[in-house]
């Protein structure tokens, strides 16, 4: 089916239940067609829910069908689930179009590299094939209901017709990027960077950061500000003249003053290559040294690019200018996102005609047009102004720096009972101040790509939850600071956080109740099952007493008859914490319990004895309960039968290097019973 059947289909299923809808109620209501909220949608949608998502723009896909069209994402092993079913079709595409062998499904990456109309495609596929799903594009919000604390209704604008519409709905999800849907009902929210000093977190606050040596400079103070990370357009360019739409008149309001800074950057050596730089990373060794490095280039299928503003030079023309633009109103919104677009044809104009610009350099961005076939209804442009980071809940929990970079010196992970996801994306924020007299390095606020302390993270299913308003879900623009908000918001970690909001409202119905009181063992049950990667498996699995997936069993053929003749180095290595009754056997007039349980990367056999405990092999059983059973410790001996059984028996272990790890002692406790 191809993508104008897709458009056709999703139009028409939109119009009919937009007369379907009106006045009545969905069970889940998502707002903003981002990925995030795509996948929220399909997430609930498949569990068998009525799903109305609602998109401000004419197209669906944020910014992976807006010009990003590379996945941001360092570990691909770290994110599954539906963003993983996304990246398969988008690589199942461009076989089915050209082949396995052509150059396009090479460019693609394994389905990473997309061009926009792809993007787009595919997310209306995932949608069009649940029948409960209803979108409705070119929606603005414009009030919330909220009853009791409880978000029930919203009021829906039609930004064509100026039609009104309202929807009513069980659980509501916000993915929009701006937070707007939250905002509006009342909830909790910061806007700008805290302090250092708030979280205690090293790149807090105002900040000096030179991105070559990885240090901070002077001139840093830490203090909370309102500014916000750099906006820019995203944009997707063509070197296929066939397919190239050359500008032939400079946009509106052009100023070439806006990028003669440029010029000192090129004379002080800071377009020059990077000292270090990995792959994928928007660097053209051709554009070292030019001013075409005011762009960052990425090549993606049929000669295409994803192109970013490059934030490293000091000319860098973008800062500030999305001053008021969260809380703005629609017009003024469409202001600055007018005022973006004008900038950023003006920098391509710039570099394509300007006659100071060297002629070897002018040659280069004369490679680079708007291409023909995508961004048809909008000038060849992308429609998604890149909202970096707009506002962000105060919810449940607050992710911070530290949960990015781990815990002290030892930079050990945190741990988090309720983890619904994985972020790995280094921490990343553009500049947030434009240049200041003295500044000679980097612009503040800018923090490039801090791979050397970011590592895989657990992000808990609180941060998703505003703290007073009940029967919403935050996927988006989430619970964190600055700082972790500058790793989190990749388009990947979004449609993962997505699918655990989509999930968590379908459970939420099912159990009746509120989504801050779902049963976080089920929900993560669930979303593993669909392939979520909610544990990193080189991260320490919690204690098993603090740990919701300790009742999960082990089963299967590794677990042998003789309990005792085990080759531990053979078993499986699961991420989570495991527990199987692996022997039950009658000794000294009490039944000796043996199991085998995950933690600390280890497998560990467990043993309890005594009378009215009677598991059964492959039942599953819940975590030590007497003091002793919570001190892991390691064994010394340890014999198929111990003799003089029973809690003060010194003989719980009697046979030395046999190929046996280890051993913990205690009693366990099941159903509320020793």
């Amino acid at each position: 089916m191809n993508r104008s059947i897709f458009r056709i289909l999703a139009i028409l299923f939109c119009l009919l239940h937009v007369a379907e809808t009106r006045g009545q109620q969905s069970d889940v209501v998502v707002i903003g067609g981002t990925p995030g909220g795509i996948a929220a949608a399909v997430a609930a949608g498949r569990a068998g829910r009525t799903v109305t998502l609602v998109e401000y723009h004419d197209h669906l896909g944020g910014m992976m069908a807006s010009g990003l069209g590379k996945c941001d994402i360092e570990n691909r092993a770290m994110i599954g689930g539906l963003f993983k079913e996304y990246v398969d079709r988008v690589y199942d595409h461009y076989v089915k179009e050209y082949g396995k062998e052509h150059e396009n499904v090479k460019l693609c990456r394994d389905g990473y590299y997309f061009e926009p109309s792809v993007a787009e495609t595919v997310f209306e596929g995932l949608l069009i094939e649940q029948p409960t799903i209803a979108v409705l594009n070119g929606y603005r919000l414009k009030s919330a209901d909220v009853h009791d604390n409880r978000l029930a209704a919203i009021e829906l604008v039609q930004r064509h017709t100026g039609q009104s519409l309202t929807l009513s709905g069980r659980v509501f999800i916000d993915a929009t990027y701006e937070g707007d849907l939250y905002a509006a009902a009342g909830a909790e929210f910061r806007l700008g960077r805290e302090a250092r000093r708030e979280y205690d977190e090293p790149h807090a606050g105002v900040i000096y950061f030179d991105f070559q040596e990885k240090k901070i400079l002077s001139g840093t103070t830490g203090e909370a500000d309102t500014r916000l990370p750099a906006y820019t357009y995203r944009l997707c360019l063509t070197s296929d003249r066939d397919n190239a739409h050359r500008m032939t008149e400079p946009p509106p309001q052009y100023d070439r003053k806006n990028y003669l800074a440029y010029f000192d950057d090129l004379k002080a050596g800071r377009l020059d290559a990077p000292k270090s730089y990995k792959p994928g990373r928007g660097y053209n060794p051709a554009h070292f040294g030019t001013l075409v490095r005011a762009l960052s280039v990425t090549e993606i299928p049929n000669g295409k690019t994803d192109v970013n503003i490059n934030p490293r030079p000091l000319g860098f023309p973008f800062v500030e200018e999305n001053q008021g633009y969260v809380e703005a109103d629609e017009i003024a919104r469409q202001k600055i996102c007018q005022r973006h677009r004008n900038l950023t044809l003006g920098l391509l104009w710039f570099l394509q005609n300007d006659p100071e610009v060297p002629a070897a350099h002018r040659k280069l961005a004369n490679e680079l047009h708007l291409p023909k076939d995508e961004f048809t209804d909008n000038d060849h442009f992308p429609f998604q102004l890149y909202v970096r980071e707009a506002r962000r809940l105060v919810g449940e929990h607050t992710l911070t720096e530290h949960d990015i970079t781990g815990d002290g010196r030892t930079r050990e992970p945190r741990h988090y009972s309720d983890s619904i996801a994985i972020g790995e994306f280094p921490i990343d924020s553009f500049p947030c101040r434009r240049r200041q007299p003295g500044d000679t390095v980097v612009l503040e606020g800018y923090l490039g790509m801090l791979d050397h302390i970011t590592q895989p993270y657990e992000i808990p299913y609180r941060i998703m939850l505003p703290r007073k308003i009940d029967g919403l879900i935050v996927p988006v623009a989430a619970s964190t600071t600055h700082v972790a908000f500058s790793s989190i918001r990749m388009e990947p970690t979004w449609m993962a956080l997505g699918q655990a909001a989509g999930v968590a409202a379908s459970l939420a119905i099912e159990q009746n109740s509120l989504p801050r009181h779902v049963s976080i063992e089920q929900l993560q049950h669930r979303l593993t099952r669909q392939g979520q990667v909610i544990r990193h498996k080189k991260l320490t699995p919690l204690h098993p007493k603090h740990n919701p997936l300790s009742p999960l069993m082990l089963q299967g053929e590794w677990v042998p008859d003789k309990t005792h003749q085990i080759d531990f180095d053979g078993l499986p290595r699961l991420a989570s914490q495991h527990v199987v009754v692996s022997d039950v056997r009658p000794t000294g007039g009490v039944n000796q319990h043996n199991y085998l349980a995950h933690n600390n990367g280890k497998y560990w056999i467990m043993w309890s004895d005594g009378p009215g405990v009677e598991d059964q092999v492959g039942q599953r059983v819940k975590f030590a309960t007497s003091p002793d059973g919570l001190v892991w410790c390691k064994a010394k001996f340890l014999t198929p039968v111990p003799p003089n059984s029973g809690t003060n028996s010194p003989h719980y272990g009697t046979r030395s290097d046999q190929g046996f790890r280890w051993i913990a002692r205690g009693f366990w406790q099941r159903d509320g019973k020793l």
